[in-house]
């Protein structure tokens, strides 16, 4: 029995925006302004415990069917997200679809790995066929991302949304009820203290 005491690397769902909103008869797409915070407090604490590397679910392909006023929101907060933490001095990959009109511009630069720090993977624009279509060329479009470690989704859903499968094979799970804009850091840290008590046998 084989026990971990930090993973090398960790996804992150950051889920139940549009609830948060709504339950507080704020318009839905305010809730994805309130996410951006709550997502650079995570960075910071990822990278002062060292943790090498970070997936973190921005948009996928499905989500474009929302309304526009909510699409444009999304995309903002995700290139506002970026910026920062790029800024931070974060080694970002963009991830995702950037053939359609979808994904944000201001984004390309960062579909090639950029800077020296952290790894962290930004899926946006992401759909998992997108994902696996790579391999009629040769090679999953995420092949630049490492096998998951543990995945941690707010807004209590018990279901991966096509995040990263591939990745994802041996991932452990772990799921917060409170919604992403209510992120406190004890949620993390309840995820780490769990991971810990999980055995690692990949199959084994």
């Amino acid at each position: 029995m084989t026990r971990r005491v930090l993973p090398g690397h960790v996804g992150f769902i950051p889920d139940g925006n549009r609830r948060w909103a709504a339950g507080r008869g704020l318009p839905r797409q305010s809730g994805y302004q309130a996410g951006i915070q709550p997502g650079l407090a995570l960075y910071e604490m990822c990278k002062s415990r060292g943790i090498p590397e970070v997936s973190v679910f921005g948009f996928t392909q499905d989500n474009t069917k929302r309304p526009s006023e909510q699409i444009r929101a999304f995309r903002a907060a995700c290139v506002a997200f970026a910026a920062e933490i790029a800024r931070r001095g974060a080694a970002l990959l963009v991830v995702g679809d950037d053939g359609s009109a979808q994904f944000p511009d201001e984004l390309r630069p960062f579909r090639t790995r950029q800077g020296q720090g952290i790894k962290v993977n930004f899926l946006v624009n992401y759909h998992w066929e997108w994902d696996l279509a790579g391999l009629a060329q040769g090679q999953l479009r995420s092949q630049e991302v490492s096998r998951l470690d543990l995945i941690v989704r707010w807004g209590g859903g018990r279901r991966l949304s096509g995040f990263l499968p591939v990745q994802s094979v041996y991932a452990d799970f772990f799921v917060v009820d409170q919604h992403w804009p209510d992120f406190r850091p004890e949620h993390f840290e309840e995820a780490l203290a769990w991971f810990k008590e999980q055995d690692q046998t990949l199959g084994g």
